[in-house]
């Protein structure tokens, strides 16, 4: 167990009980799965997931506040190393015990009550609260899918709070830890047409979906086949037959 103790309050990290009663409730939107599950696939294809990181979806990150179990489940998470075997987090997650903080976590804005932006500190503390005070996460975003609005906050280490983030020129944010920018792109990805957020690397270039790379593979056989049809057609047209 590693403690950390400020003026206001003692943060623990210890393993959640085994007989702890985690919460066992539905995504609050049908697209959140789908979302998430685009921002992981494209870091894997582009050979940006290692195998010790962990990108958990709705997923209970754990520490101990005052004596009292706390367990957040952000919509998406990147934790760049866990220190144990997967086995050992397969319910749940503690930070500092069983590797990294996350270095960004993501909430997709429902219809729901706003908790994303509660800073109660009492118990149960508000996310806000959670990913900023408790867990110190570096990035915090929040996406609101149907109108395609994106809030970066990232943790100022001289106040130890969040502040909003200005993106560049593209409308894209720097998440430093990572390597990446993250932003908003309008499109279509199993038969949702909207709002989806997508990792660009330094340089700007998109880090495509499986479709994607698919499609593109696709284009450049499409492209080789059309150069070798014309240059066959420029050797009948000089007498020369083109061997098959």
């Amino acid at each position: 167990m590693t403690a950390i103790i400020t003026p206001n309050y003692q943060i623990t990290w210890e393993k959640l009980p085994d007989d702890y009663k985690l919460p066992d409730e539905p995504v609050d939107n049908i697209n959140q799965p789908f979302l998430a599950a685009a921002l992981t696939q494209s870091l894997e294809l582009a050979g940006k997931l290692p195998l010790n990181a962990l990108s958990p979806t709705n997923y209970g990150i754990c520490a101990t506040l005052n004596g009292k179990t706390i367990v957040k489940a952000p919509d998406w998470a990147y934790i760049p190393n866990i220190k144990v075997s997967r086995e050992e987090v397969t319910r749940s997650y503690t930070p500092q015990l069983e590797g990294d903080i996350p270095v960004i976590v993501i909430e997709f804005l429902s219809d729901t009550d706003g908790s994303e932006y509660s800073s109660k500190p009492t118990y149960p503390p508000g996310k806000w609260f959670f990913y900023e005070c408790v867990l110190k996460v570096p990035n915090y975003a929040i996406f609101e899918p149907n109108t395609g609005e994106l809030e970066v906050y990232r943790l100022d280490q001289k106040t130890g709070r969040y502040s909003p983030q200005t993106p560049n020129e593209n409308q894209h944010y720097w998440i430093a830890e990572m390597n990446l920018y993250l932003g908003v792109w309008q499109g279509t990805r199993e038969n949702r047409t909207g709002n989806w957020l997508r990792w660009w690397n330094e340089t700007g270039q998109l880090l495509l979906w499986g479709s994607e790379l698919v499609e593109q593979e696709r284009q450049r056989a499409e492209q080789e086949r059309q150069r070798a049809e014309r240059l066959a057609a420029q050797l009948r047209a000089a007498g020369i037959e083109p061997q098959d």
